[in-house]
This record gives structure tokens, C-alpha cells and sequence, in this order.
């Protein structure tokens, strides 16, 4: 069995060949079971550590699964919040092939489906992104959506100036104009792209800051008590997810609005699997405001790791 590290990983995976594997994958007749959240209390921190299993497979192909841990409070140690392994295996023998660093193999999986979701969704002419976070995906975030959108300029926030730098710096070759700033309301306000990956419990981004034509693009917020939007955005935004049953239970920004009755389930225009199938148009004008929620899917997972194992085969 062959054992991948981050490096490895990451050498192998390019965001337009990426995000096409996606597409395929959301399209494509894949087995994804409801993935196992588990909440393990960690005293020694001032929020949980969670544990994530994410299986998938494809008949006739490849099984994998994916079991990382979550740990907010990882930044104050200087480690990642997320860690864990990804292990693919031939479905018809079971047996393990490859077994390869999981956070590389999930950031550039997010990123690729947020910028999926944007080839739908965002205006063509979208060339200003916003990056709320500084965490590794915030420069695969960049990376992606400059792959599908006419990106030109970034502008970072982070509570930590320093990281937002960080965070241009790791996407220099780009030629990108790139800045700071430390007023989200100014970065939303002029941007075209809003994404924001952070592990925020409360909104960061408000509805009142929104203008026509905007996009706007929720990675974090994973756990049902954790948001990174406030009502204001869910009712102005004409809204899309990842996948339906994974919206409506695992992020506070759809859940919670769902429950106060702020948003009802008509309110979820379409899912990744109907835009990249064409069921949805997707944006329809470009004085809409649009709204995409990823909580992750372990298809994503099994789409970027066969790309992997070709890569190496």
C-alpha cells in the first residue's frame, strides 16, 4: 500500500482538472452514506474536538473513506485544526491501495467544489474576491475560483494582519493585485466574491452589506452551532448547497434559520448534483445575489483521490 504525505498529495491535484472531476463526480452514480459526527469532549480546550468519518464508493471501482479530527483550539498549539488520512481501496477485493494526508486532500476539495458552485452562480464578469479566514484553505479558496472566474484583485481579513499576509504571499505567482483589510463590512461592500472559511460561532458577514450581483461563498460553520452569515444574508440571497440532507442538519447558517422559520426548505433553490446535471440554471441574472453553502461531501473526497491515485499510477 502506498503512503502519501501532504506534498504528494497536493503535487497531484490542479484545480481545473479538479473541479472537472467534481463535476463528473456530482453527476455520476457514487454511494455516499450520511457521514459519522461524533462531539468528544475536550476538557483541556474551550470547544470539543470533532471527529469526522466520510465514506463513499463507486460500483465496479473505488471505496474510500476519510476520518479526520476537528480542533478549533489547534491555533493557539500552532498545529492545524484539521488532520487525519484519506484511505482508498479497490472496491471488488477491499483491498487498501493508497492511504494519503486528509487535510490537503479536503482543502483542495472544498475549494474546488466552492469554485464549481461559482461557475453557476457567480457574474461572469466577477474579477474582486473577498477572503474572510486565514486558514489553509483561505489561499486554495484563491487558487480555485481564480481557476473559473476573471479574478484580478484579493482582498484578505483575518484577525491576525500578519496570517492575511501570509495568506496573499502563498499566492504570489498568481499576479494577482492583492490587499488586506481590517473592516469585513469594506472587504463585502466591494467585492464580487465574498468567501469565507473561518470557525466562527457567530456571523461575521451581514445582509445589510450585500449589494445586486453579489455572490457570496459559506465554507466553514460545519457543526449546526456554528454560523458564519446572519439572517439578513439567507433572506436577500437566492440560495444553493453541496447536498440538500447535509445543509439542513450539519451548518448553523441553514439549520438555524430553517428552525426560526427565517428560510423554509423552497428557499434552497438547488444542490451541486442539480446544477453540475443541468437541472438548475444556476444564476439567472446579474442583479441576483447568490448564496453557496458548502458542509462538505465525502463524494468530493472520492472524486479528488481517484484523481490522486492516476496521478501516481
Amino acid at each position: 500500500m502506498k503512503h502519501l504525505n501532504a506534498k504528494q498529495v497536493q503535487d497531484a491535484l490542479s484545480f481545473k482538472p479538479l473541479i472537472n472531476a467534481l463535476k463528473e463526480a456530482f453527476c455520476s452514480e457514487i454511494t455516499v452514506p450520511m457521514r459519522h459526527h461524533h462531539d468528544m469532549a475536550n476538557p483541556q480546550a474551550s470547544r470539543e474536538t470533532t471527529l469526522l468519518l466520510m465514506p463513499a464508493w463507486q460500483a465496479g471501482e473505488k471505496a474510500g473513506v476519510k476520518m479526520v479530527t476537528v480542533a478549533p483550539d489547534n491555533a493557539q498549539l500552532d498545529l492545524p485544526s484539521i488532520q487525519g488520512i484519506y484511505l482508498l481501496m479497490d472496491l471488488h477485493t477491499g483491498t487498501p491501495e493508497i492511504m494519503m494526508d486528509a487535510p490537503t486532500l479536503t482543502t483542495n476539495r472544498t475549494a474546488a467544489a466552492s469554485a464549481l458552485a461559482a461557475s453557476f452562480l457567480a457574474r461572469r464578469n466577477a474579477s474582486h474576491l473577498f477572503v474572510v479566514g486565514t486558514g489553509a484553505l483561505s489561499p486554495q479558496l484563491i487558487r480555485a475560483h481564480h481557476a473559473v472566474s476573471p479574478i484580478t484583485h484579493v482582498t484578505v481579513w483575518g484577525r491576525n494582519s500578519a496570517k492575511a499576509q501570509s495568506v496573499i504571499d502563498q499566492v504570489s505567482d498568481l499576479g494577482l493585485t492583492c490587499d488586506t483589510t481590517d473592516s469585513i463590512e469594506a472587504g463585502v461592500r466591494n467585492a464580487d466574491i465574498i468567501s469565507v472559511a473561518t470557525l466562527s460561532q457567530t456571523p461575521l458577514i451581514k445582509g445589510q452589506w450585500l449589494t445586486a450581483g453579489q455572490h457570496v461563498d459559506l465554507v466553514g460553520a460545519y457543526r449546526p452551532d456554528m454560523r458564519e452569515a446572519d439572517d439578513d444574508v439567507v433572506r436577500r440571497c437566492d440560495i444553493f448547497v453541496d447536498s440538500r440532507p447535509g445543509a439542513t442538519k450539519e451548518t448553523g447558517d441553514i439549520k438555524i434559520p430553517l428552525e426560526s422559520g427565517v428560510i423554509t426548505l423552497d428557499d434552497l433553490n438547488a444542490d451541486l448534483f442539480e446544477l453540475s446535471a443541468g437541472q438548475h440554471i444556476g444564476r439567472e441574472s446579474d442583479q441576483q445575489i447568490t448564496l453557496f453553502k458548502s458542509v462538505g461531501h465525502a463524494l468530493e473526497d472520492l472524486a479528488a483521490a481517484k484523481l490522486v491515485a492516476k496521478f501516481y499510477s
